[in-house]
């Protein structure tokens, strides 16, 4: 963990682990396993990304993959 592009994605990460870990406990998950690759494996590629050099493509790519969560995960979605 050396640098900010380590911190960030891992932020990222651990935050759609534990969003997982939470949905995966409901009596009926909303989501699928699947709906968590895209945002888990782009954090893995905007860190490398990142890391190499390319930091306005991680940003950028970081920005999408928050956007994802929030459009296709909703973790702010109000409980019914």
């Amino acid at each position: 963990m050396e640098t900010v592009f380590d911190w960030l994605t891992v932020a990222i990460f651990a935050s759609i682990a534990v969003l997982f870990l939470q949905r995966s406990t409901q009596e009926t998950p909303s989501d699928s396993m699947w709906h968590y690759l895209p945002p888990t494996a782009g954090c893995a590629i905007a860190n490398q990304l990142g890391n190499n050099g390319y930091a306005l493509t991680a940003i950028i790519m970081m920005l999408l993959i928050l956007m994802y969560l929030v459009y296709f995960l909703k973790p702010f979605k109000s409980r019914d």
